[in-house]
């Protein structure tokens, strides 16, 4: 364990490495400081935090730079979330404070903000479906063998998808499967709505000439409404992280992006440790799956939404970030957030 004169000192060092992003010498600590401490003494204690591995000295110059192990002890016994001038709070209220449509506008809405506040990654999953019901099932022609699937739920979702009709198929046909649909599923929970269930609506209770392919249908569009929806905002600023080795790691992070699994598994990693002193989760990138994220930090916090489930946001920045201001207005965020869902349910109780 460190004295406090050397948590004060890496405390020092890592909030000016991450603002000037340049080795940290004596006499840059020395000046810092809240107390009177000769720069001969805090080059002796700068010698303990590198031979405990917490700080370690550059090739180009002879100030030093946070190790892993010294953001790690850092996080977890020295960060102080910072509070954010009241400029950014209402700049947060501004921007979620307007009419959205759906919860998807404002997850994505969501991401954006985090995005464009952080010059960060961000990231956004919708909140579990929860308590969400069915309301409403509607099939529209399109063309003559092409429909629009269109499924309401409680939290005034709508979620729709385009299929081929297979030949032989009559409105009349479609029509009343639709009907024979509602009186099955209105009302029931998007949870309790299995492919079991479904299987046996469509081939025994509604003797449909054309089984299979309702059958299809219904569980595309169910299964898309009971998916956590997640939104990035701000892919180009990985741009920005100049500890990348090459354009290929880029590449191979924007493919990441696009698989939602992956993300999903990697903020529920973020959210492992119960017994953090705040509701942000900071893992580094040798706390993340495989090299690719090696130079980056994720932040993630949860907003809890009652009854109708819980979800989460999240940053992915350089190791090197100014971990304070970003847990500052997580911290913040995700109350927000959790407040305009809230607001937003409100309205079809």
């Amino acid at each position: 364990m460190l004295t406090e004169r050397q948590e004060l000192i890496l405390k020092t060092i890592i909030h000016d490495f991450t603002q000037t992003h340049e080795p940290v010498g004596s006499k840059t600590v020395m000046s810092q400081l809240p107390i009177k401490v000769s720069s001969a003494t805090i080059r002796n204690e700068m010698k303990v935090l590198e031979e405990a591995g917490l700080i370690e000295k550059t090739h180009s110059s002879s100030g030093r730079v946070p190790s892993m192990e010294g953001y790690r002890y850092y996080l977890d016994n020295l960060v102080e979330p910072l509070q954010l001038p009241s400029s950014v709070y209402d700049q947060i209220v501004y921007q979620l404070d307007r009419p959205f449509h759906q919860v998807n506008e404002i997850v994505k809405e969501a991401a954006k903000i985090l995005s464009d506040m952080t010059n960060y990654t961000a990231f956004a999953e919708g909140p579990e479906v929860g308590d969400i019901r069915i309301t409403g099932f509607r099939m529209v022609p399109l063309a003559p063998r092409q429909v629009m699937a269109i499924l309401v739920t409680s939290d005034g979702s709508v979620h729709n998808q385009v299929y081929a009709l297979p030949n032989g198929v009559h409105g009349d046909e479609i029509e009343k499967a639709v009907r024979m649909i509602n009186d099955e599923l209105v009302g029931k929970s998007i949870k309790t709505v299995s492919s079991n269930f479904l299987n046996d609506l469509i081939n025994h209770k509604l003797h449909y000439e054309h089984a299979n392919e309702l059958l299809e249908l219904l569980e595309d569009v169910i299964k898309d409404a009971a998916s956590e929806q997640m939104y990035v905002d701000g892919q180009i600023n990985l741009l920005n992280n100049q500890a990348l080795a090459s354009v290929a790691d880029i590449r191979s992070l924007y493919e990441m992006f696009d698989h939602v699994d992956t993300l999903s598994n990697l903020m529920d990693l973020g959210k492992t440790d119960g017994d953090s002193r705040y509701p942000v989760q900071v893992k580094l990138g040798s706390e993340l799956p495989g090299d690719l994220l090696k130079n980056y930090s994720l932040l993630t916090a949860e907003y809890n939404v009652g009854r109708y489930g819980k979800g989460t946001i999240a940053i992915l920045g350089p190791t090197n970030m100014p971990y304070s201001q970003v847990i500052g207005l997580l911290e913040y965020f995700r109350t927000e957030l959790a407040k305009k869902l809230l607001d937003y349910y409100g309205k079809f109780q």
